[in-house]
């Protein structure tokens, strides 16, 4: 199979901060075998993962054999780089629950069944379960001094806090990773963030001493907002790709609420769309800003991916219907995705029976609800015509009975444009 450049791939679209000399001619002379490794130590990936999957997604693309190292072994170890203290370890039966997980959620990104070059997933349990410490201090420690392994990055910004023995062993035992898919593989290249460079270095220096295959290193930058801020992190905390952690439309809305400063960058690094199309929306977008074309086109992209299509076009539905004016929408949501929506929009419960013999909209302002502090504020409200009873202006004659509710039990209260109150009706 002919392969494209990958190194340039990534030059272009800002994802290449180092690699070894040599890598690019070597990946240029054919298909080659490259690997990421991900930490299973959650049943699901995240945003702050994206980068990673997205160069095994590019690597695969431009001819290559990616290969997903999900870190059984090293899950119960813990990889220093980039953390201020251990963590917890998880048992082996956690670990394989992840790693399905997570190849579930790989499999929307890579092709696993491929003719020419299928993606693989492999778990270095698997080589190191049946491997002892003296066998492992014995054929492989032997080969890097402690002198190299004090060197890195990792560690020496560790050794004031304190590093456990088995966080000083981590680069190890992913240099030796290296080295079995090098041997077994025939993995000739490691990629990984920037903060990996440290341990994937020293998985080529194993290489090297313990027989000299050929091996190479590729790292991309670590992404943080304009404003300084992590990525992939919102309020709320980790934006994950498993629906159960993060709605589609939470996602949805993730990706459409990059700023302007920051979406270029995003465009060019989590799309597989060409170069020319890519430069084109960023000239598109220049013109109109406020039209927010790139973050659309970027939101819907990626949460297709993630989600697919139905779960697209209800979080879009759900975004028009908070950030607009039109009523169509709102029976087309489930129940998950109103309480997705309007999570942290003042809200109360309303018995049943009170809605099915129906009340006056004064009454369900005020007594129901609390939403306004009088009934002589609410009369003044629907005199003014402010109030919105499911996105559609309500007069001082106003019932609202069962056929308001939406999704069986929800009413949507408005007065003016931004200030929402959403009755749950119970019993």
């Amino acid at each position: 199979m002919a392969v494209t450049n990958f190194i340039a791939e990534l030059r272009w679209r800002g994802m290449l901060h180092d690699s070894t000399p040599g890598v690019e001619e070597h990946l240029l002379k054919g298909p080659a075998s490259g690997y990421i490794g991900f930490d299973p130590t959650a049943d699901s990936l995240h945003v702050g993962n994206m980068v990673q999957i997205m160069t095994l997604m590019h690597f695969q693309r431009c001819g290559h054999k990616p290969v997903a190292l999900v870190g059984g072994a090293t899950g119960m170890v813990g990889d220093p780089s980039g953390k201020k203290s251990e963590r917890n370890l998880l048992d082996e039966d956690a670990l394989r629950h992840n790693q399905e997980c997570v190849r579930k959620q790989l499999e929307r990104f890579l092709d696993f069944s491929g003719a020419a070059n299928p993606a693989r997933m492999v778990n270095n349990y698997d080589w190191f379960k049946d491997m002892g410490f003296l066998r492992f201090i014995r054929d492989v420690g032997k080969h890097i001094t402690v002198n190299y392994m004090l060197a890195k990055d990792s560690v020496k910004t560790r050794l004031e806090s304190g590093l456990s023995f088995t966080e000083f062993s981590y680069q190890l035992v992913q240099g030796y990773d290296f080295h079995w898919l090098n041997t077994h593989e025939d993995c000739t290249v490691q990629m990984g963030g920037s903060d990996q460079w440290g341990n994937i270095t020293t998985g080529t220096e194993l290489i090297r001493r313990m027989g000299g295959g050929e091996a190479f290193a590729v790292t991309t930058p670590l992404i943080t907002k304009a404003d300084g801020s992590k990525f992939g992190k919102s309020e709320g905390g980790n934006i994950w790709l498993d629906s159960a952690r993060t709605s589609p439309y939470k996602f949805y809305q993730f990706w459409l609420n990059s700023s302007d400063a920051d979406v270029e960058r995003y465009v060019r690094i989590f799309t597989t769309w060409e170069q020319e199309r890519v430069e084109a929306l960023i000239a598109e977008h220049a013109k109109a800003p406020h039209l927010r074309v790139l973050q659309k086109e970027l939101a819907a992209d990626i949460t297709r991916r993630v989600h697919g299509e139905s779960e697209l076009n209800g979080a879009i539905a759900a975004s028009n219907i908070l950030f607009g004016n039109a009523a169509e929408g709102l029976s087309t949501l489930s129940e998950q995705q109103w309480m997705d929506v309007f999570e942290g929009v003042p809200q109360a419960d309303v018995p049943r029976s009170a809605i099915e013999s129906g009340t006056s909209i004064i009454d369900l302002l005020t007594d129901h609800t609390g939403f306004l502090p009088s009934k002589g504020e609410a009369k003044r409200a629907l005199k003014e015509g402010s109030i919105s009873v499911n996105k559609v202006k309500a007069g001082e004659d106003r019932t609202v009975n069962t056929g308001d509710l939406q999704a069986g039990k929800f009413i949507l209260l408005q007065r003016g444009k931004k200030n929402y109150f959403l009755v749950k009706v119970v019993g």
